[in-house]
């Protein structure tokens, strides 16, 4: 024995000692980290995007950034009803754009939506909400329930399909391995009893590898499929090395002598191996596509933890089941096979060359194989829903590719039309649409320019109301004062919004959207009702709004003017233009009753408030309120509860915290409501909650 590795020996003996005697302690402490990482694998976050682990500086990312930032994406599906005739399909086209949630569908007579041969239909559907909305779901499932007596087949990216029937896969895949290594293990052993062994080794590993990639943050659905494969097959090789030593030094040494000197050989013998594998990962560290770091970084966690649970865990369920191991030896069902051996003896000179060969044809080869870079050309044997509707689609109807380019802004709209139409001079390209070539009504683009005797014709008004309109407009914007006196001539966009004259408008009707709750720059204070509690840290509720008015526009209002209002109960964008045929005005309170107030058909109450603007009031004080539309929102970390809800005179008792905020709402959910619960919003995420008493 050389000196040196006597140090190393002995520390190693030391450690495995150590190991072994105190294994009732590695037990206590393995089953505690087995049942907290049992409840913390429910923490993992799994990205199923691939995109989202593209390099920044590329410019696909680059080009998703910037459409995250200035657009928003929402919610779709194709949906093919197959048996279905025409004038069936039209109809039910009708009833399913007025479902709760769509926004829009898409449908027609042509090729591209009816198939004559195979009579059926296909529904491209978009939802009111963006596609990362458990919203859009939701709506997805009043679709899918409307037509459950029809033969239909729903092609969505919504919800994590590609990752489902990855982890179906491979659940199937782990029952099938798992019953083959037990096979092979009864077959290969000299002891029935060390099949459990090998079980459990590899069993605590996985449990403690999975329950821990809460700590990374965020993996990607391929990493979190493949890693519990390799921990597999690292592990029980591991645990079959240390299992041979034993059973080489159970023969002449006494059980705990025999385990501490097996632990000892194996733990330099397991540690070098595990160090190549590890070091060939840590080259996918480097890899610009992040998804190499992100399944580097699982795998290596997944190997140390297998040799943690081979190193601390087996040598205790060795002293458990070594009495049983010495019970249940039997004959080894595998026979040898010598020649073998001498096989590769005597054609040791000989194989090196036919691998070279081997080796050089099959570069050859595999630089002609032909290799998948998209989810949707794989084949799988067996076919889970999603998939089978995207074949259907793809087998009876055309399937286009849909390219998004972003056009730096520029008011002049005709070198985005001369781009579109040069785009759609190509073979390869059916059709585009752009701001420019998106008809608005009777043969005009949205963004043509119209002059106000175009507009009037278009829009059907007389034209001096035109004339009014287009100097209403120029004065609100500089760049078309020439428009002044100058009608015949002059022209301004299609989609240019003006106000009708003579109207008066709410100052904030749809000058915001739900969205703009995600503003970092902005604190926005906001009426709502929570509608299902707090789930998962996030609550969802209703958001609503109601009309103000400037105030120099209220006292100026007379009789024959016209007023824009939102009826209680109404939506965001559903509002309804009157005129005015009485006013009332109280100076003493500051209100104002328009067409004999809120008692009448669009009436209206007004009261002035502090910052000097007007705004709706029904019997009880209240604004008039009207729906944005449903949010769920994530709570803040130290969001804060200010709950006067016990009396008029009670003082706010404050909660913080998002869970003890969390179970104060859920203790009561149905007693957040519009007329007593105000939230406060910055960056998507509920920064206050106040509820105030309500008679």
């Amino acid at each position: 024995m050389n000196e040196h590795e006597k140090p190393q020996i002995d520390f190693m003996h030391k450690l495995a000692r150590q190991i072994v005697e105190r294994r009732n302690l590695v037990f206590l402490f393995v089953i505690l980290a087995a049942i907290f990482t049992v409840f913390s694998v429910r923490w993992v976050k799994v990205e199923t995007d691939m995109t989202t682990y593209l390099p920044k500086t590329s410019e696909t990312r680059m080009g998703l950034d910037i459409m995250d930032e200035q657009f928003t994406t929402y919610g779709s599906a194709d949906v093919m009803v197959a048996n279905i005739t025409p004038a069936e399909a039209d109809e039910l086209s009708d009833r399913l754009t007025e479902l709760k949630g769509v926004q829009m569908l898409d449908y027609d007579d042509t090729t591209d939506h009816y198939n004559k041969d195979s009579v059926s239909a296909l529904y491209s559907i978009t939802f009111d909400y963006p596609e990362d909305d458990d919203q859009c779901l939701e709506a997805l499932d009043r679709v899918k329930e409307y037509l459950a007596d029809y033969d239909i087949y729903v092609s969505t990216s919504l919800g994590n399909t590609q990752q489902e029937t990855i982890d179906a896969e491979v659940r199937v895949i782990m029952v099938y391995v798992a019953v083959i290594i037990v096979i092979v293990l009864l077959l290969t052993s000299q002891t029935y009893a060390e099949v459990p062994v090998l079980i459990l080794t590899f069993v605590v590993g996985m449990i403690l590898n999975m329950g821990t990639n809460f700590m990374l943050g965020t993996i990607s659905f391929v990493s979190n499929s493949v890693t519990n494969i390799l921990q597999l097959a690292l592990s029980l090789d591991y645990a079959i090395i240390f299992c041979n030593h034993f059973k080489e030094e159970h023969q002449t040494m006494p059980l705990k002598e025999a385990v501490i000197e097996s632990l000892s050989k194996s733990i330099p013998e397991i540690s070098s191996s595990s160090l190549t594998t590890i070091g060939g990962l840590v080259a996918m560290l480097f890899m610009q596509f992040r998804i190499g770091s992100d399944m580097a970084i699982c795998l290596i966690k997944s190997i140390l933890f297998a040799m943690l649970s081979v190193f601390v865990v087996m040598p205790g369920l060795l002293m458990l089941f070594g009495p049983y191991m010495d019970k249940t030896k039997h004959r080894n069902f595998v026979p040898e096979i010598p020649f073998v051996g001498r096989f590769a003896w005597r054609t040791r000179k000989v194989i090196p060359v036919i691998f070279l060969v081997v080796i050089l044809i099959g570069h050859h080869f595999s630089n002609l194989c032909p290799y998948a870079y998209g989810y949707d050309v794989i084949k799988v044997p067996k076919m889970n829903e999603s998939l089978i509707a995207d074949q259907m689609i793809e087998e009876n109807f055309t399937k286009s590719n849909l390219v998004a380019l972003v056009y730096p802004k520029n008011d002049d709209y005709s070198i985005e039309k001369k781009m579109l139409e040069e785009l759609e001079s190509y073979d390869e390209i059916d059709s585009t649409k752009g701001l420019s070539n998106i008809e608005a009504e009777d043969g005009y683009m949205l963004e043509d320019k119209l002059t106000a005797r175009q507009f009037s014709e278009m829009a059907n008004l007389d034209y001096e109301a035109a004339q009014m309109i287009y100097t209403a407009y120029a004065i609100e914007n500089e760049e078309y004062g020439q428009v002044i006196g100058n009608f015949a001539s002059s022209a301004v966009p299609a989609s240019s919004h003006v106000a009708e004259e003579g109207v008066t408008e709410p100052i904030n009707m749809l000058t915001w959207t739900l969205d703009d709750l995600d503003r970092e720059d902005t604190v926005t204070f906001i009426p709502a009702e929570i509608t299902s509690g707090v789930q998962n840290g996030k609550l969802t509720a209703k958001v609503f709004s109601y009309d103000l008015y400037k105030k120099e526009e209220i006292e100026n209002l007379a009789v024959g003017d016209k007023i824009t209002l939102h009826e209680e109960g109404a939506a965001w964008n559903q509002f309804v233009t009157v005129a005015v045929e009485s006013i009332e005005k109280n100076d003493q309170y500051h209100l104002v009753t328009i067409n004999g107030g809120m008692e009448e058909q669009y009436g209206l109450d007004l009261k002035l408030e502090e910052d000097g603007t007007y705004r709706t009031m029904t019997f009880d004080d209240y604004p008039v309120y009207y729906e944005m539309g449903e949010k769920t929102l994530p709570l803040a970390d130290g969001v804060v509860l200010k709950d006067s809800s016990a009396d008029p005179q009670a003082e706010a008792v404050e909660t913080t915290g998002a869970d003890a905020v969390a179970a104060a709402i859920n203790a009561g959910p149905d007693n957040w409501t519009v007329y007593n619960t105000t939230l406060v919003v910055q960056g998507g995420r509920v920064q206050e909650v106040r509820r105030i008493w309500v008679p």
